[in-house]
Order: structure tokens, then C-alpha cells, then sequence
């Protein structure tokens, strides 16, 4: 066992090692392309110097060590890029590994835990329970059933008693004399509109005798 935890511990640190070193080679390459770009860009800047003054020779070979720079860039880069690529492997290893040993020692605590629980001991337990409730459920059913007299009576003795009380109360609801109490409510007529109406046609009529009056005066 503590060759186990020892052995995990080392394979740890070495992990560890391992990414530290990838790390520190990746910030050098980066630190190395951020140079190469400065002096590619110095190169082009003295290309068009020399594009001013008219000397081609030396513009073009500002230009070449522009390439030059540019295709060791473009190679650090590569690098880097496997570098990343190989510092993802590893990572993906350590989780891979870290699940793989989580399950081993799962696996080991089930089985540690079926050594002292087998069918047997499941089904011992299972006839014990059932045993106790079938105990209990007896207990119960002596404790509801009736006590003295109480469990002598008949039922059907008792039904029938109460259909004979159903039956007395029913003729008596049927000997009991029907009244029909219903209200009279009186039919008011409301004859404020047909006194108004009459009042009206009766204006109409004086203003037209006043008015033919008026004229058979002055027609005088």
C-alpha cells in the first residue's frame, strides 16, 4: 500500500516536472518570436529607407533578411504549437489517470463492503422483517376487535332496524299536511307617463283654437 501511495506521489511530481519545463520552453519561444518580429519590422522600415534614396541593392537585401526573419517566426510558432499540443496530451493523461484510479478504488470499497454482506445475510434479514410485521399486524387486529357485550350484537338484526326507522319516517312526511303559503304581490300600474302624454296633446289642442282665433280677427 505505501509502495502504491509513493509510487502515485512520484508520478505526480513528475507530471509536474514535466509541465514546468514545456512551460518555461514555451515563454522562451515566445520571447525569441517577439525579437524576430521587431527586427522584421526594422528591415522592412530600412527597405523603404533605402527605396527613398534610390538604392535598390540594399532594399532588397533588407528584404531578404525580412524572409529570413519571418520563416524563423513562422518555425517558432510551429513549436510552440506542438509544445501546446503536448502539454494538453499530458493534462488529458493526469484525468484520464486521476478517473481511472477514482474507479479502482471504488470498485475496491464494493468489494470490501460485499465481504460482509452476501445473499444469505440479505435474505436472513428479509424473513426477520417480515416476521416482526406479521407480529405487529396481529397485535393490532387483537387490539381493534370488540370487547363484553359489544361483540355480540347481529348486524343483520341492526340493519333491519334501520330500514324500519327509514320506513315510520317517511309515512310521517307523507301524513303531514301540504300548505302552500305564496305571497300576493299587487300590480302597480304606473300612470305618470300617461297622465304626462294626456297633458301634453291637451297644450297642443288650446294652442291651435288660440291660434285660429287669431286669425278670423284679422281677417276682420
Amino acid at each position: 500500500m505505501f509502495s502504491r501511495v509513493f509510487r502515485k506521489s512520484k508520478d505526480k511530481n513528475d507530471h509536474i516536472a514535466t509541465l514546468d519545463k514545456l512551460n518555461e520552453t514555451l515563454v522562451s519561444l515566445e520571447k525569441k518570436e517577439k525579437v524576430l518580429q521587431r527586427k522584421a519590422a526594422e528591415e522592412t522600415e530600412r527597405a523603404k529607407e533605402f527605396t527613398r534614396a534610390k538604392n535598390k541593392r540594399a532594399a532588397l537585401q533588407c528584404l531578404k533578411r525580412k524572409k529570413l526573419f519571418e520563416q524563423q517566426i513562422e518555425q517558432l510558432c510551429n513549436f510552440q504549437l506542438r509544445i501546446h499540443d503536448q502539454m494538453i496530451m499530458i493534462e488529458g493523461a493526469k484525468v484520464t489517470t486521476g478517473t481511472v484510479d477514482a474507479l479502482r478504488t471504488g470498485a475496491a470499497a464494493m468489494k470490501a463492503m460485499q465481504k460482509t454482506m452476501n445473499i444469505d445475510y440479505v435474505d436472513k434479514t428479509m424473513d426477520e422483517v417480515n416476521e416482526q410485521t406479521e407480529n405487529i399486524r396481529q397485535i393490532q387486529e387483537a387490539l381493534a376487535a370488540p370487547i363484553g357485550s359489544g361483540a355480540d350484537f347481529d348486524e343483520d338484526e341492526l340493519e333491519a332496524e334501520l330500514d324500519a326507522l327509514k320506513i315510520d319516517d317517511l309515512e310521517e312526511q307523507l301524513l303531514q299536511p301540504a300548505t302552500s303559503t305564496i305571497p300576493a304581490t299587487p300590480l302597480h300600474i304606473p300612470l305618470v307617463k300617461q297622465s304626462a302624454q294626456t297633458s301634453s296633446r291637451t297644450r297642443d289642442r288650446d294652442s291651435d283654437e288660440e291660434f285660429a282665433e287669431l286669425q278670423r280677427e284679422m281677417a276682420l
